[in-house]
């Protein structure tokens, strides 16, 4: 067998390694998200999604459309069935809005600050500060000392979950801008990363995974008899829409049924009349009698006997 066609024979033989692969649910950390689910991956194995990151913008995350511009970060951690359960590892700030809150004649502080919060996480915070105008070199570093100061109480105070929860919703940043607001006014205080270093004691606190399976479920079922409902009342409203017109046919029958009914005795009557008319003896009348009758009909009385005799017969 010729070189080329070894090696396509070994081609068809080779194991096609994407229909071996299948998905898997990425779902939010049990505490705050109680296992919300962020997206989906592939891979053969659970073993090769552990470490496995996933990004996702906040605003998608928790509908908070002021934090389009803030990347949170998850690492996949465990596998349960086709679960892929994920830790909060921190969040980025994209550098276009950053690049946009920076002008001439604002002055940036930024630092790294490193944390232990109180159940044991390790955590890097890099903050920014940028102030109203130019500022000296003495007043950045009062305000970057000031800054310092209140992330490491808050983070030696706090858990990583309180943590976590100050950073997304602002709570930390408003804390940095009322302390450093001492020193000098400044226009944008924002923790452009954080990033979890080693983490601590984890805290069981919030629905399990099987719980979040049955609410999803019975959700899920929810939603199917409300489908239904809509469908039936659909089909309930379409049967009496075509009842409807059946009833508007049939009373549009009748009308027509009975105008055309009225139209014949109208004929007949006419009919009746136009007999009565001519079985009338006008010749035996006189010229007054005819007259008279002319009158009563709204004709003109003037002529001879024949023209009078010739009005009433039309």
């Amino acid at each position: 067998m010729a070189k080329g066609a070894k090696a396509r024979a070994a081609a068809r033989k080779q194991r096609d390694k994407w229909k071996a692969k299948r998905w898997f649910t990425i779902r939010a950390p049990r505490n705050p998200w109680s296992f919300r689910v962020i997206g989906e991956t592939l891979a053969e194995e659970s073993e090769q999604l552990i470490g496995r990151t996933y990004d996702i913008m906040q605003n998608e995350l928790d509908g908070d459309f002021s934090k389009m511009h803030v990347k949170v970060v998850f690492r996949i951690t465990d596998s349960v069935g086709g679960d892929a359960l994920t830790e909060f590892v921190g969040h980025t700030v994209l550098k276009d809005h950053i690049r946009r809150q920076i002008r001439r004649h604002r002055g940036k502080i930024d630092d790294t600050v490193d944390v232990v919060t109180e159940d044991g996480y390790y955590v890097r915070f890099k903050p920014l500060l940028i102030s109203r105008s130019r500022v000296k070199s003495s007043q950045k570093s009062a305000i970057r000392a000031s800054a310092r100061e209140t992330i490491l109480t808050m983070g030696a105070s706090s858990t990583w979950i309180q943590l976590q929860k100050s950073l997304l919703d602002g709570t930390m940043e408003a804390a940095i801008k009322e302390s450093v607001s001492k020193v000098t006014p400044v226009r944008t205080v924002m923790i452009r990363r954080s990033q979890l270093l080693q983490s601590g004691v984890v805290v069981e606190d919030g629905p399990t995974l099987d719980e979040i399976h049955a609410e999803e479920k019975a959700a899920a079922a929810a939603a199917e008899v409300d489908e239904v409902d809509v469908l039936a009342a659909a089909e309930a409203s379409a049967d009496l829409s075509e009842v409807g017109e059946t009833d508007l046919d049939a009373e549009q029958e009748e009308t027509s049924e009975g105008v055309e009914e009225a139209a014949v005795e109208e004929s007949q009557e006419e009919d009746t009349e136009s007999s009565d008319d001519s079985d009338v003896d006008y010749e035996s009348m006189t010229v007054s009698e005819l007259k008279v009758l002319l009158k009563e009909a709204g004709k003109p009385v003037s002529g001879k006997k024949a023209d009078l005799i010739s009005r009433l017969q039309e």
